[in-house]
């Protein structure tokens, strides 16, 4: 899901326990802060066990499913590890406990399906960590598709098994978790919701509630510092105004302004590429490739921040198909998870709404953020080796939010700065 997305919400499985599964085929749905998508098989299988349901978080990098491939067999030791043995390290008895359950592992016969009974590795190796034999499993009663054994009913069966020489508590990791947030959760007391007669009380998304979390830990991570300035783009106003036409006729892309200043904004990072770092702790990462987010509203309301990677290497025309394909699939609600990670530098057009400038929240990891303010016509002073005088001109301003831990003054100056010259040189004659 990419370096900074740490966990997904599941919000549907698409297939069944015991439902045969083709490589690429959806397997279950799952959101995130950024894009809802679905999570496609990388193999050819049956859909053996399910390990979280719908509405349960999961942090990247955990086993949410196991699936069952052709030529697999019983060979539970490749099975992805979903639980732990958590021994009592105050327990009186604890070297001799650890050795007889150890003991007990080895010494039980593998675990086996038969024409009757399907065990899925995650079971068998539930099993094995509690000394449970073959003739033992065969009598615990099945819960899922067709009577198989499923980890819930595991775990009752653990429950109540008795007394026994030797009890290990097997207690799954992603369920460990989820109980932890929700005792966090249930400490908070939940406010009263005040609303007069009449007011309409309406529940945020749960894309909207990962959002205000996020943008909270930024202000609260962040030192955020904003420097502002003005640019003349009256040449790249005319310039548009003069080729637009024909590069629709040619490329058949609508040339507007955002990739022009992309284009600007990916020169400053290579010129500055201090700029274009991340900080995880006290380390500093700096970034290889030039990747610009651009920070889009959906039109529910929700953000969206699609990545155009690499964008130092691309000419005006890659970038403007880049951009114009982003925009149109974040409304669509089409992007897919790549598209939204990986991103070095944001960029938000706060312009499109009217407003002159704004003072962005920074996109974690990152370090910076430029917002671009409405293109205004306005009179201005010209200078000329003639002297000065007042003329008409197309003015914006740029609104550099960028962290102060690692950025000062003087870089953050002179990154924004650097993007105001690109545009003030802008080529009149340039050809497309």
């Amino acid at each position: 899901m990419g370096e900074s997305v740490a966990e997904a919400t599941i919000t549907s499985w698409l297939k069944e326990v015991g439902d045969t599964i083709e490589q690429d085929e959806a397997i279950l749905e799952i959101a995130t802060d950024k894009v809802d998508s679905e999570v496609p098989s990388e193999v050819d299988g049956v859909l053996v066990e399910v390990l979280f349901n719908v509405d349960d978080v999961v942090q990247v990098g955990e086993t949410i499913a196991i699936i069952e491939t052709e030529g697999q067999g019983n060979t539970s030791a490749e099975a992805p590890k979903a639980q732990e043995i958590v021994v009592d390290k105050t327990a009186p008895a604890v070297a001799e406990v650890s050795q007889t359950v150890a003991l007990a592992q080895e010494t039980v016969a593998p675990i086996s399906s038969n024409g009757e009974r399907f065990y899925s590795p995650l079971v068998k190796n539930m099993a094995k960590a509690e000394g449970i034999a073959q003739d033992e499993l065969d009598t615990i009663p099945g819960t899922g598709k067709e009577g198989r054994v499923t980890k819930a009913d595991m775990q009752t069966y653990l429950k109540t098994r008795g007394s026994q020489p030797v009890k290990a508590v097997v207690t799954p990791i992603a369920t460990t978790k989820q109980q932890a947030a929700v005792k966090s959760e249930a400490k908070k007391p939940a406010a009263p919701i005040i609303a007069a007669e009449g007011d309409e009380i309406i529940e945020m998304t749960r894309m909207g509630k990962l959002i205000a979390h996020h943008m909270v830990e930024s202000v609260q991570k962040s030192a955020h510092v904003q420097s502002f300035i003005e640019a003349d783009v009256t040449n790249i106003w005319n310039w548009r105004k003069k080729v637009k036409s024909e590069f629709m006729k040619r490329e058949g892309e609508n040339l507007t302004f955002t990739p022009i200043f992309m284009e600007a904004i990916a020169k400053a990072l290579r010129d500055f590429p201090m700029m274009n770092i991340s900080l995880q702790g006290d380390t500093i990462i700096k970034k290889k490739n030039i990747n610009l987010g651009m920070a889009a509203a959906l039109g529910n309301g929700d953000l969206i921040v699609p990545v155009i990677k690499n964008a130092d290497q691309l000419n005006l025309v890659g970038i403007t198909k880049a951009v114009n394909d982003l925009a149109t699939r974040a409304r669509e609600n089409k992007l897919k998870p790549d598209d939204i990670q990986g991103g070095t530098y944001t960029v938000t057009n706060v312009g499109t709404f009217g407003s002159i400038m704004g003072t962005p929240i920074i996109n974690q990891p990152q370090v910076g953020i430029l917002a671009l303010g409405a293109i205004r016509k306005v009179p201005a002073v010209i200078e000329t080796p003639d002297g000065d005088f007042i003329g008409i001109r197309y003015r914006m301003f740029l609104s550099h939010s960028y962290d102060h831990r690692v950025v000062n003054g003087a870089l953050g100056g002179q990154f924004v700065k650097a993007v105001k010259d690109y545009l003030e040189a802008w080529d009149i004659n340039r050809e497309i």
